[in-house]
C-alpha cells in the first residue's frame, strides 16, 4: 500500500526555492511520534499558497526544516457555508468543530441563546481542533473561528446578502432537503449561514425573532430530536450534497 505523506499547516508562506522552519510541536510529531529522517516527504499548506511538497533538511531538537520542492495543488476558492451555533460541553464541542472542518465550513461562529449553559469557549484550542482536522481530511484551509457573540448581536450586524438556515426544533417547516432543492442552481455557496440551537433548542422568544426576519429560512431536521452535535453535522450535510462540493471528485493523494 502506497504511504501519505504527513500534512501540516503552517503560517509561514509557501514558493519555489523557500524553505520552511518548522517549530516544537510539529518537530516533536515530525522527529519522536512519526520517527522521520532528514530527506523524508512532507506537505505543507497555509490557506493561501496551495499545497507543497517538501522534503526534510534538517531535524533538531526542536525545528525542522523543510525545503519546498514544488506545488502539488493549487488553493482552492473557499465556498462552503458558515456555521453557527451554541457552545456545548468540551467533549461534543470538539466534535463539532473537527467534523465541521471536514464538511468544508468557512466561519465558525458561537452564539449566546437564551438556553445556552455552556458560556465559556476557547478559541484557540478550537482551533488547533480545526487545523487538525484539515491536516488529516485533505482540505487545505482552515476554517475562521470567532469569539462568541450573542444571537441579537449577530442578527443585528447580518451581511446583506447572505441567507441564514435556521434548524428549527418545532413548528410547521419543510424538511431541509426540500428547501434545499429550491435553491439549487439559484444561490452562491459562499452566501449561507447554517444556525443550530443549543442544548434545550432556541426559546420560544428566539423561534419568532428568527421567523421573522426575512433573510432566515427555517428547516426541519426530520422527527427526531437531535443533540446540538447531530443537529449541525446532519445539516451541513444535507447542504453539501445539494448546494455544495460533494459533486466533485475526491483528490487522489495516494499516488502522488
Amino acid at each position: 500500500m502506497a504511504k501519505v505523506q504527513p500534512r501540516l499547516f503552517v503560517e509561514d508562506s509557501l514558493g519555489a526555492g523557500l524553505n520552511v522552519n518548522l517549530g516544537n510541536s510539529h518537530a516533536h510529531y515530525l522527529k519522536n511520534v512519526l520517527r522521520l529522517k532528514v530527506a523524508a516527504e512532507v506537505s505543507l499548506f497555509n490557506g493561501r499558497d496551495g499545497e507543497w511538497h517538501g522534503k526534510l533538511n534538517s531535524i533538531r531538537r526542536s525545528r525542522v526544516v523543510v525545503d519546498l520542492v514544488q506545488m502539488v495543488y493549487p488553493q482552492p476558492d473557499d465556498v462552503g457555508p458558515a456555521l453557527m451555533f451554541a457552545p456545548v460541553r468540551r467533549g461534543p464541542m470538539e466534535i463539532m468543530v473537527q467534523k465541521a472542518t471536514e464538511l468544508g465550513v468557512t466561519h465558525l461562529q458561537p452564539m449566546i441563546t437564551e438556553f445556552t449553559d455552556v458560556v465559556r469557549f476557547n478559541v484557540d484550542r478550537m482551533r488547533a481542533t480545526a487545523i487538525e482536522a484539515a491536516e488529516q481530511c485533505g482540505r487545505m484551509s482552515v476554517p475562521l473561528i470567532e469569539e462568541p457573540q450573542p444571537l441579537n448581536e449577530i442578527l443585528a450586524q447580518w451581511p446583506n446578502g447572505r441567507r441564514l438556515l435556521f434548524a428549527a426544533e418545532s413548528g410547521s417547516v419543510r424538511p431541509i432537503s426540500e428547501v434545499l432543492w429550491g435553491f439549487k442552481d439559484h444561490s452562491a455557496p459562499d452566501q449561507w449561514t447554517i444556525a443550530v440551537g443549543p442544548v434545550g433548542g432556541f426559546s420560544p422568544a428566539e423561534h419568532g425573532l428568527l421567523r421573522n426576519l426575512p433573510f432566515v429560512v427555517a428547516v426541519g431536521l426530520g422527527p427526531r430530536l437531535l443533540k446540538a452535535e447531530t443537529a449541525a453535522l446532519a445539516a451541513l450535510s444535507c447542504w453539501q450534497s445539494v448546494l455544495g462540493d460533494w459533486e466533485n471528485r475526491p483528490i487522489d493523494r495516494i499516488h502522488q
